[in-house]
Protein backbone atom coordinates (compact mmCIF):
# COMPACT_ATOMS: atom_id res chain seq x y z
CA UNK A 1 0.00 0.00 0.00
CA UNK A 2 0.78 3.63 -0.72
CA UNK A 3 1.01 6.73 1.50
CA UNK A 4 1.11 10.64 1.08
CA UNK A 5 3.97 12.37 3.30
CA UNK A 6 4.14 16.00 3.52
CA UNK A 7 7.86 16.28 4.99
CA UNK A 8 9.41 19.70 6.27
CA UNK A 9 13.10 19.03 6.03
CA UNK A 10 16.78 21.43 5.55
CA UNK A 11 17.05 22.46 2.25
CA UNK A 12 20.27 21.17 1.97
CA UNK A 13 22.45 18.88 -0.37
CA UNK A 14 22.25 15.44 1.16
CA UNK A 15 19.00 15.64 2.96
CA UNK A 16 16.43 14.26 0.67
CA UNK A 17 18.84 10.66 0.97
CA UNK A 18 19.40 10.96 3.85
CA UNK A 19 15.31 10.91 4.35
CA UNK A 20 15.22 8.59 1.50
CA UNK A 21 17.36 6.11 3.34
CA UNK A 22 15.68 6.04 6.49
CA UNK A 23 12.61 5.87 4.83
CA UNK A 24 14.20 2.42 3.36
CA UNK A 25 15.43 1.29 6.24
CA UNK A 26 11.81 0.32 7.24
CA UNK A 27 10.50 -0.98 4.08
CA UNK A 28 9.38 1.89 2.28
CA UNK A 29 9.89 3.09 -1.17
CA UNK A 30 10.34 6.34 -2.44
CA UNK A 31 7.38 6.41 -5.61
CA UNK A 32 7.19 10.27 -6.59
CA UNK A 33 8.00 13.27 -5.13
CA UNK A 34 7.07 16.83 -5.06
CA UNK A 35 8.73 20.16 -3.98
CA UNK A 36 5.36 21.85 -2.42
CA UNK A 37 7.66 25.14 -0.80
CA UNK A 38 10.72 26.27 -0.18
CA UNK A 39 11.88 28.76 2.07
CA UNK A 40 15.12 30.47 4.14
CA UNK A 41 16.56 27.11 4.52
CA UNK A 42 13.75 23.81 4.42
CA UNK A 43 11.98 22.47 2.11
CA UNK A 44 8.28 21.04 2.16
CA UNK A 45 7.68 17.98 0.32
CA UNK A 46 5.34 15.43 -0.84
CA UNK A 47 6.47 12.08 -1.20
CA UNK A 48 4.57 9.07 -2.02
CA UNK A 49 6.00 5.94 -0.74
CA UNK A 50 5.31 2.19 -0.77
CA UNK A 51 5.58 -0.19 2.06
CA UNK A 52 4.38 -4.03 2.64
CA UNK A 53 0.96 -4.86 3.10
CA UNK A 54 0.16 -4.18 6.80
CA UNK A 55 2.71 -1.90 7.40
CA UNK A 56 2.09 1.32 9.88
CA UNK A 57 2.28 4.15 8.88
CA UNK A 58 3.87 5.28 12.26
CA UNK A 59 7.11 3.42 11.56
CA UNK A 60 7.67 6.21 8.57
CA UNK A 61 6.88 9.14 10.70
CA UNK A 62 9.30 7.68 13.15
CA UNK A 63 11.99 7.20 11.14
CA UNK A 64 11.94 10.36 8.91
CA UNK A 65 11.92 12.48 12.70
CA UNK A 66 14.32 10.67 13.77
CA UNK A 67 16.77 12.82 11.33
CA UNK A 68 17.94 16.30 12.38
CA UNK A 69 15.57 18.58 11.62
CA UNK A 70 12.70 16.97 9.69
CA UNK A 71 9.51 17.07 10.90
CA UNK A 72 6.41 15.05 9.18
CA UNK A 73 3.30 17.22 8.62
CA UNK A 74 0.94 14.71 7.33
CA UNK A 75 0.64 10.75 6.25
CA UNK A 76 -1.98 9.50 5.01
CA UNK A 77 -3.24 6.82 2.44
CA UNK A 78 -2.68 7.41 -1.40
CA UNK A 79 -3.06 5.28 -4.48
CA UNK A 80 -0.79 5.50 -7.18
CA UNK A 81 1.88 8.50 -7.36
CA UNK A 82 1.78 12.36 -7.84
CA UNK A 83 -0.10 13.82 -10.28
CA UNK A 84 2.60 16.76 -10.27
CA UNK A 85 2.21 19.88 -12.81
CA UNK A 86 -1.70 18.21 -13.93
CA UNK A 87 -3.37 21.48 -14.70
CA UNK A 88 -2.87 21.98 -18.49
CA UNK A 89 -4.28 18.43 -18.62
CA UNK A 90 -7.46 19.75 -16.45
CA UNK A 91 -7.90 22.75 -17.93
CA UNK A 92 -7.58 20.75 -21.36
CA UNK A 93 -10.43 18.76 -20.18
CA UNK A 94 -12.68 21.32 -18.96
CA UNK A 95 -12.49 23.01 -22.40
CA UNK A 96 -13.27 19.79 -24.29
CA UNK A 97 -16.32 19.17 -22.17
CA UNK A 98 -19.41 19.92 -23.91
CA UNK A 99 -21.94 20.22 -20.76
CA UNK A 100 -21.16 19.91 -17.33
CA UNK A 101 -17.77 21.91 -17.10
CA UNK A 102 -17.82 22.55 -13.61
CA UNK A 103 -18.66 18.85 -12.69
CA UNK A 104 -15.43 18.34 -14.70
CA UNK A 105 -13.69 20.09 -12.94
CA UNK A 106 -14.48 18.99 -9.48
CA UNK A 107 -13.92 15.68 -10.13
CA UNK A 108 -10.36 16.72 -11.43
CA UNK A 109 -9.12 19.00 -8.58
CA UNK A 110 -8.98 17.00 -5.51
CA UNK A 111 -6.07 14.69 -6.70
CA UNK A 112 -4.41 17.60 -9.13
CA UNK A 113 -4.66 19.73 -6.11
CA UNK A 114 -4.04 16.82 -3.04
CA UNK A 115 -7.44 17.88 -1.24
CA UNK A 116 -10.15 15.59 -0.12
CA UNK A 117 -13.28 17.16 -1.91
CA UNK A 118 -14.13 20.13 -4.24
CA UNK A 119 -17.30 21.90 -4.83
CA UNK A 120 -17.96 25.11 -6.60
CA UNK A 121 -20.25 27.65 -4.21
CA UNK A 122 -22.57 30.73 -6.03
CA UNK A 123 -24.60 32.73 -4.02
CA UNK A 124 -28.83 32.55 -4.33
CA UNK A 125 -31.69 34.77 -2.99
CA UNK A 126 -31.44 32.57 -0.21
CA UNK A 127 -27.63 32.51 0.72
CA UNK A 128 -25.15 30.26 -0.26
CA UNK A 129 -25.28 26.58 -2.37
CA UNK A 130 -23.55 24.27 -3.63
CA UNK A 131 -22.96 23.93 -7.55
CA UNK A 132 -21.50 20.95 -8.28
CA UNK A 133 -19.38 18.86 -5.95
CA UNK A 134 -16.76 16.40 -6.31
CA UNK A 135 -17.68 12.73 -5.62
CA UNK A 136 -15.78 12.71 -2.07
CA UNK A 137 -17.56 15.86 -0.99
CA UNK A 138 -19.98 16.10 2.19
CA UNK A 139 -23.11 15.95 1.81
CA UNK A 140 -23.37 18.77 4.66
CA UNK A 141 -22.35 22.41 3.00
CA UNK A 142 -22.41 25.83 4.94
CA UNK A 143 -25.67 27.92 4.69
CA UNK A 144 -23.48 30.61 5.26
CA UNK A 145 -20.37 32.06 3.51
CA UNK A 146 -19.40 35.62 5.35
CA UNK A 147 -16.58 35.45 3.26
CA UNK A 148 -17.99 35.70 -0.39
CA UNK A 149 -18.08 37.33 -2.30
CA UNK A 150 -14.01 36.57 -2.75
CA UNK A 151 -11.55 38.55 -4.32
CA UNK A 152 -8.85 36.50 -4.28
CA UNK A 153 -7.46 33.07 -3.33
CA UNK A 154 -7.56 32.50 0.14
CA UNK A 155 -7.18 30.08 3.36
CA UNK A 156 -10.25 30.25 5.17
CA UNK A 157 -10.78 29.99 8.87
CA UNK A 158 -11.41 26.49 9.31
CA UNK A 159 -12.37 27.11 13.44
CA UNK A 160 -15.40 29.97 12.22
CA UNK A 161 -19.24 29.47 13.34
CA UNK A 162 -19.93 29.42 9.56
CA UNK A 163 -18.01 25.89 8.97
CA UNK A 164 -20.41 22.91 9.78
CA UNK A 165 -19.23 21.23 12.89
CA UNK A 166 -18.79 18.00 10.97
CA UNK A 167 -16.50 19.88 8.93
CA UNK A 168 -14.68 21.01 12.06
CA UNK A 169 -15.42 17.81 13.47
CA UNK A 170 -12.97 16.16 10.38
CA UNK A 171 -10.00 19.17 11.18
CA UNK A 172 -11.17 19.83 7.49
CA UNK A 173 -8.55 22.40 5.93
CA UNK A 174 -10.37 25.00 3.52
CA UNK A 175 -8.78 27.21 0.56
CA UNK A 176 -11.17 28.89 -1.67
CA UNK A 177 -10.40 30.83 -4.89
CA UNK A 178 -12.61 33.08 -7.45
CA UNK A 179 -13.58 31.67 -10.76
CA UNK A 180 -13.04 35.35 -12.17
CA UNK A 181 -15.75 37.58 -12.11
CA UNK A 182 -18.72 35.26 -12.39
CA UNK A 183 -19.38 35.42 -8.36
CA UNK A 184 -18.98 31.36 -8.24
CA UNK A 185 -15.89 30.44 -5.59
CA UNK A 186 -13.88 27.31 -6.16
CA UNK A 187 -13.52 26.04 -2.85
CA UNK A 188 -11.17 23.24 -1.20
CA UNK A 189 -11.31 20.73 1.58
CA UNK A 190 -8.49 18.94 3.04
CA UNK A 191 -9.77 16.39 6.30
CA UNK A 192 -7.24 15.87 9.03
CA UNK A 193 -5.34 18.69 7.47
CA UNK A 194 -2.08 19.41 6.64
CA UNK A 195 -2.30 23.25 6.31
CA UNK A 196 -2.61 24.97 2.87
CA UNK A 197 0.67 26.27 2.05
CA UNK A 198 0.84 30.05 0.35
CA UNK A 199 2.28 28.12 -2.59
CA UNK A 200 -0.63 25.60 -2.77
CA UNK A 201 -3.15 28.82 -2.47
CA UNK A 202 -1.29 30.72 -4.93
CA UNK A 203 -1.36 27.51 -7.22
CA UNK A 204 -4.83 27.15 -6.64
CA UNK A 205 -5.63 30.69 -7.98
CA UNK A 206 -4.06 30.58 -10.96
CA UNK A 207 -5.91 27.81 -11.87
CA UNK A 208 -8.94 28.82 -10.61
CA UNK A 209 -8.02 32.10 -13.20
CA UNK A 210 -7.20 29.95 -16.49
CA UNK A 211 -10.44 27.86 -16.01
CA UNK A 212 -12.49 31.15 -15.57
CA UNK A 213 -11.32 32.31 -18.77
CA UNK A 214 -12.24 28.87 -20.12
CA UNK A 215 -15.97 28.95 -19.09
CA UNK A 216 -16.31 32.56 -20.42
Amino acid sequence: MSFLLRVQLPDRPGSLGALALALGSVGADILSLDVVERGMGYAVDDLVVDVEPGSLPDTLLTAAEALDGVHVDSIRPYAGVLDTHRELELIDRVAAARHDRLQVLVDGAPRILRVGWCIVVAMGPEGAYRVVGSSGAPETHAADTPWMPLQKPTVLDDEADWSPQIWRDMDTKLAAAPLGDTGKVLLLGRPGGPEFRPSEVARLGYLAGIIATVLS
